[in-house]
């Protein structure tokens, strides 16, 4: 079967409908793999998911930490909208609710056995095997199972620690973690303590962080993982990871990569100018 993966698309519904127009993408017959981050900063979040909802069967995506923003502002009465941010029309559409409830099910963690792919947002601490991130994804999934879980989770989630996992790890500190390892995380310290402050490239990084992917004994290292998240690092095919985040929103462009079989990506240009680097 045709599978693709593509990139962060946040909003960016003219080249996302353009990149299915170029790899032939048929419901009928192929499957779509997103990273997450369907939404915001781009002008057509809600077209982005009414159309990946529209797909059914044929398209998996994970959730990105701006799904989560989303999420969060309708559900949490303390998370307000951000000053860039283009979410007004998804909370103020006749279809929300039947939306949000869709995007609120979806994953943290996809895995294809046949594929031999695993699919997240945004990276993995050193310390998680692929049972450990696969029971962590269940459990922050389970949190957002409900409205009034959901809701609880949303007004604990945002900040920085802990930064280190421990399996005595508890509550919405447990949570906390769990949810910027799979939507936030780029780098980590030879400790392997989360760092979430740089976003840059690898090129410019502090001396003493590793991409994630890099960090010392890092236990899902026998994995191969299709993620997106760090328009900063483009795309990169190496280290046993896929990161296909060629930051459309920011005037580069959306990339398509098959995952069953061996071909070159496809990209489509940003069609505007594209918005200035910022908080992803």
């Amino acid at each position: 079967m045709p599978t693709y993966a593509i990139g962060d698309i946040q909003g960016c519904c003219d080249e996302f409908e353009e990149l299915l127009e170029r790899i032939r993408f048929d419901p009928a017959r192929d499957k779509l793999w997103l990273v997450g981050d369907l939404v915001n900063r781009g002008p057509r979040s809600l077209d982005v998911l009414r159309k990946v909802r529209a797909l059914g069967d044929a398209a998996v995506t994970v959730l990105g930490n701006h799904d989560l923003h989303l999420l969060a502002v309708a559900l949490s009465p303390t998370e307000k909208l951000k000053r860039k941010d283009t979410l007004q029309p998804v909370l103020d559409a006749p279809d929300r609710d039947e939306l949000l409830e869709w995007l609120r099910l979806r994953p943290l963690l996809h895995h294809d056995d046949t594929l031999g792919y695993t699919m997240i947002h945004a990276g993995l601490p050193p310390q998680w095997d692929f049972d450990t991130a696969r029971s962590c994804a269940r459990e922050l999934e389970n949190a957002l199972r409900t409205v009034s879980t959901a809701r609880d989770l949303f007004a604990h989630m945002y900040g920085d620690r802990p930064d280190r996992w421990s399996a005595d790890l508890q509550g919405f500190e447990r949570l906390r973690f769990i949810t910027n390892c799979f939507t936030r995380l780029r780098f980590c310290t030879a400790g392997g303590e989360l760092d979430l402050t740089y976003k840059g490239t690898l090129e410019d990084a502090p001396s003493h962080l590793y991409p994630w992917f890099r960090a010392p004994q890092r236990r899902s290292h026998n994995l191969r993982i299709v993620c997106g998240h760090w328009s900063a690092l483009g795309y990169h095919d190496g280290d046993g990871v896929l990161s296909i985040d060629t930051g459309c929103v920011w005037g580069s462009s959306l990339c398509a990569v098959r995952l069953d079989r061996r071909e070159p990506p496809v990209m489509v240009p940003c069609s505007s100018s594209g918005l200035s680097p910022g908080n992803e």
